[in-house]
């Protein structure tokens, strides 16, 4: 139960260390893994001192054993191993300082370390953090390029060399950070997200040589993966060499076989951009002279056609065609004309045989009444009748006596 305490009625140091103490006393025997970051075997020592270290967060535990229980495996453990202790947690009253007091040692083999690989490579498979389809495209020329590697390391060395000969106006923002050991998780981790907000950084290579699975450790750890998965900004993998193969290349947006290949996958080569310009150049040039060539020997057979050298040839044997149209339609006119003429005169010399006219001019009269009537027979008249003789060339009246 809580202690009653106030500021008129504290309690000393000691006694809160004694409580501490008896606190953890009470906890029982835990196995607890992680990674050796400091080993002390002192001559002569009875204790050996290690602090163990987890390799995914900033957090130390100091660990004691007595030399008889390290020695079980002292030829297969040293600082950077990875190992289970069993031991019980043991507080320091003199110092405040909380240790594990361990009573056995079992160091992580490699197989059981490949299986714990394989199981988180499952795990994180099944939640779709390697699909294609969260790859993202690296751009063709990074405004700058972010790079997370070792200091002063042959991966470093190699990435900006390779990539200042390829493209010498190109940039970096480099990040030098621990690649092994207990501090690389959060130092590659902090690296990452740091350049990810960097809206200058265009693609992000996280780079390293060779090594041995162990020392390659820390990029398959869960916190890295799913760090990278998370970036917006491309991200490649270079590290170790071809055979190696780290969870980091499976969530990474391009797996790069070296460091060297990295500086090749995300920097063009200004020569080979050159040369592909003058390609581009002498075929676009070479298209355009041929279908220039095609366009002028076409114009040219137009040219070379009779109808384009003497254009007024058609024209001129049209002409003749026409002026013996038009003078075969002038004669076929005339004839017609002439043929209807001869007819209006045969027509006209039957209506004039028929005409009355004629027959008056032979000396023939037509006998009318006032009204106009003709008369046609003796009896239709009566004595004393007026009439009107029409003859030839006028008319006059005439008197019925009989």
């Amino acid at each position: 139960m809580a202690m009653q305490t106030s500021p008129e009625s504290p309690i000393p140091v000691g006694e809160v260390s004694r409580l501490i103490g008896g606190w953890i006393d009470r906890l029982g025997p835990v196995w607890v893994e992680g990674q050796i970051a400091q080993l002390s075997r002192r001559p002569g020592a009875g204790v050996v001192f290690m602090t163990l270290r987890d390799p995914s967060h900033e957090i130390s535990l100091t660990v004691t054993c007595y030399r008889q229980v390290f020695d079980q495996v002292a030829d297969v453990v040293s600082e950077g191993a990875r190992i289970v202790v069993h031991g019980k947690p043991s507080w320091y009253a003199a110092r405040g300082q909380l240790s594990l007091r361990a009573a056995e040692i079992r160091p992580v083999g490699m197989g059981e370390l490949l299986v714990r690989l394989e199981q988180l490579k499952r795990k994180l498979t099944s939640e779709g953090l390697f699909e294609a389809r969260h790859k993202r495209p690296l751009p063709f020329l990074p405004r700058r390029v972010g790079l997370v590697t070792g200091r002063a390391s042959a991966a470093e060395r190699d990435v900006l060399e390779t990539a200042r000969h390829r493209w010498p106006a190109v940039r970096f923002t480099v990040r030098n950070v621990a690649v092994q050991g207990v501090r690389a998780v959060p130092q590659v981790v902090a690296a990452v997200r740091e350049l990810d907000t960097d809206r200058e950084v265009d693609v992000i290579v996280v780079a390293r040589g060779g090594g041995s699975v162990e020392d390659l450790l820390p990029f398959s750890d869960e916190e890295l993966v799913r760090a990278v998965a998370a970036c917006r900004t491309p991200v490649v993998s270079a590290i170790g060499h071809e055979p190696d193969n780290p969870l980091l290349d499976l969530v990474a947006d391009l797996r790069s076989r070296t460091p060297t290949h990295a500086a090749k996958d995300v920097v063009p080569d200004v020569g080979e951009e050159h040369e592909r310009v003058a390609q581009l150049r002498g075929r676009a040039q070479r298209c355009v002279t041929g279908y220039l060539a095609q366009q002028e020997r076409g114009l040219s057979d137009w040219m070379s056609r009779p109808s384009m050298t003497y254009p007024h040839r058609l024209l001129e044997s049209r002409e003749d065609e026409v002026a013996e149209l038009a003078g075969r339609g002038r004669r076929t006119f005339g004839h017609a004309l002439d043929r209807a003429e001869a007819d209006l005169e045969h027509t006209r010399a039957r209506v004039v045989a028929l005409s009355p006219a004629a027959t008056l001019r032979r000396g023939y009269a037509v006998l009318q009444r006032e009204s106009g009537e003709a008369v046609r027979a003796s009896g239709e008249v009566a004595p004393g009748e007026q009439l009107r003789a029409r003859v030839a060339e006028g008319e006059f009246r005439v008197t019925v006596r009989e």
